[in-house]
Parts: C-alpha cells; structure tokens; sequence
C-alpha cells in the first residue's frame, strides 16, 4: 500500500538533539505521542494527529536552539498508528 511518512525536518533544515531527554527532539516528542499524548478521544493515534502533536513542539525546541526545524507528513494522516 502506499507509504505515509513523517520527517524529521523539511529538507533543507538539520534536525537537533534535547541534550537533556537523551533523544533528538524529533524522536522524543514522536515516542511522546506514540506513548498517548497524541491520542483523539476514542484512543487512537493517527499519523495527522501524531505530527499536529509533535511539530510545535519540535518548533519550539529549535527555535530554542536558533534554528529552524518543521517536521513533515507525507502521505495519509488518516492512517492509525496506535491504539489505547
């Protein structure tokens, strides 16, 4: 079936670490949301709802560090990941 992606940064950004939470900020906030915090209220967690979590997060974090980081859907963010 076709391919739904979800990208640490826009290609022309370089993606940064959280020195404190051991991760890049990517990947904590990604298993922030797979672990829940991105869950609607019937307990799924769907790839939309997982980058409309994360990417501010994501933002915020490297605007904290001067630089610009977006991460990116591509593909279906209809698609269910998790469910609790």
């Amino acid at each position: 079936g076709p391919v739904t992606a979800l990208t640490a940064s826009a290609a022309n950004e370089i993606s940064g670490s959280l020195d404190h939470k051991g991760h890049g900020a990517f990947t904590y906030f990604l298993l922030e949301g797979l672990n829940g915090g991105a869950k609607d209220g019937s307990g799924a967690v769907t790839a939309r709802a997982l980058h409309d979590y994360l990417k501010p997060k994501v933002q915020d974090a490297a605007r904290r560090q001067n630089r610009d980081q977006e991460p990116v859907l591509h593909g279906q963010g209809d698609r269910e990941l998790v469910r609790f």
